[in-house]
Order: structure tokens, then sequence, then C-alpha cells
């Protein structure tokens, strides 16, 4: 079961790292903001700017997560709540495997 389940967030944790770049590829390839010709433009743009900030923090939030299972894996703690230490039902971590903790702390 730690196998699979390493394999599945080692994918994930894959993904979000790829989606993060996404995010903070450099400005020059996403142009600047300008406040000129057309009205809207500009804050537009910053709304978008923001709103990618607000993603990469979920992102990041999701990546430690999953990081976080991968050391329980590792340290044999992976499939118990860290908070009370109470064995996390498997349908929790078959549906969200970077489950650190059981439904009543999570």
């Amino acid at each position: 079961m730690h196998d699979e389940a390493r394999e599945q967030l080692r994918a994930k944790e894959s993904d979000l790292v790829a989606q993060m770049d996404q995010l903070t590829r450099p400005m020059q390839e996403q142009g600047a903001i300008s406040f000129g010709k057309r009205v809207g433009d500009g804050t537009a743009m910053a709304v978008d700017r923001l709103t990618a900030v607000t993603a990469h923090d979920n992102l990041q939030t999701s990546l430690d997560q999953v990081r976080a299972a991968l050391r329980a894996i590792d340290d044999g703690s992976y499939g118990r709540c860290s908070v009370c230490g109470d064995t996390i039902p498997a349908p929790r971590l078959e549906a969200r495997p970077w489950s650190t903790t059981c439904l009543r702390h999570g």
C-alpha cells in the first residue's frame, strides 16, 4: 500500500511543481502591466497576477502537504493522524493520499 501511495504522491508532487513553475514564469513572458491607452487593461492584468499569487499560495500549501505525507511514509507514520495518532480511514487516504490528519483534525 505504501509503495502505491508513494507513487501517487510523487506524481502529485511533480504536477504541483509544474503548475507552480507555470505561474512563476518570468514577467517578460507574461507582459508588463501598463496603465496607458486602454482603460481597464492594466487593471485586468493586475487582478490576473493577484489571482496567480493566490493560486500559487494554494499550490504551495498542497505541495507542503504532499511532502509531509512522503516524510510520513519514510518515518513509518503514514496512515496515522499527526494530531491524535488515530488511524486515518483507508477511503480518506484513497481519495486524498496526502492526508496526514483524520477527518476530525483535517
